[in-house]
């Protein structure tokens, strides 16, 4: 990795981690979560970062790909557990973390095992080390605590504009061996249940990335394509659109461009049993001997 890589990398983790301890205020009950998530993604490009996908905020049971409609009417209760995944980039090189909030006080033990499994992987880490040793690891000081890892939802390698590059990091035993290697970024997100410990996907999706540029017939379908391109794989919200396409329309043009695989949908993901969820995230360069946790 060179110089400039590394301190876009950098960069790019001191926003995360501004942004993610700044952003804990706004998890309150009464509080709209696309008032959440719209301060958020403004307060990253106030630090002059750049969004590089758009805010989660997960309730619950909801696991992951959550970020608000435009009009979005959900608002945090006193009961919620909330989870808000953020990422952010310098000129392509992301920064991706997460962490959760028990607003109802009941699933402490929860949040610290999840907590304590993810803070075990950046101690561990090192180059060579197999994937399956890791996620035996987590799973254990998760499955010794009375909670399930979510068994199909992976840690992941981060290359620049690719927010799932290469490998996975599993949070369970698994089969195969790959290897992590020197100069890797990653980012670890072990999630704990009190469910089933695996999550499925929803029919509702807010969510999308750009895959190819394909002629379409509507002329609202160029105008986004155009848009989206610039973004060249990262994720963004159908809220970003809505002031620029009218959004009985952008509903159209999304459903024209997924059928003709010009883009690709990331439905919302819930635990399986409806399960409380939580997540903590970090993400990290691999070291000769270690890592560096950039956010």
């Amino acid at each position: 990795m060179d110089k400039i890589e590394k301190e876009n990398y950098n960069m790019a983790g001191e926003i995360a981690k501004d942004v993610r301890e700044w952003s804990k205020r706004l998890i309150v009950e009464g509080m709209k979560i696309v008032e959440i998530a719209n301060n958020i993604e403004k307060r990253i490009e106030e630090l002059g970062g750049k969004i590089a996908f758009p805010v989660n905020i997960c309730i619950n049971d909801i696991t992951a790909h959550y970020t608000p409609k435009f009009n979005d009417n959900t608002a945090i209760s006193k009961n919620d557990i909330v989870s808000v995944d953020l990422g952010v980039h310098i000129d392509g090189y992301i920064a991706d973390t997460a962490y959760t909030i028990d607003l109802s006080n009941k699933y402490k033990d929860l949040l610290n095992v999840n907590r304590e499994a993810l803070e075990r992987v950046t101690e561990i880490i090192k180059p060579e080390m197999s994937v399956a040793e890791i996620g035996r690891e987590v799973q254990k000081i998760i499955n010794d605590a009375g909670y399930k890892p979510i068994e199909n939802l992976t840690g992941h390698e981060i290359k620049r504009y690719d927010l799932h590059a290469g490998i996975s990091i599993p949070s369970i035993n698994v089969p195969y061996n790959w290897k992590i290697r020197k100069d890797m970024v990653l980012a670890i997100e072990p999630f704990a249940t009190d469910g089933y410990g695996r999550v499925i996907e929803s029919v509702h999706s807010e969510i999308f990335s750009f895959e190819n540029y394909k002629p379409v017939r509507m002329r609202e379908g160029r105008i986004l394509l155009n848009e989206i391109e610039k973004r060249k794989k990262l994720p963004f919200a159908k809220r970003w659109y809505v002031n620029k396409i009218n959004p009985l329309r952008l509903e159209l043009v999304l459903r024209e461009l997924l059928s003709v695989n010009a883009i690709k949908k990331y439905p919302v993901l819930h635990e399986k049993d409806g399960g409380m969820v939580s997540q903590f995230e970090h993400t990290l360069i691999i070291t000769g001997n270690g890592c560096n946790v950039i956010t």
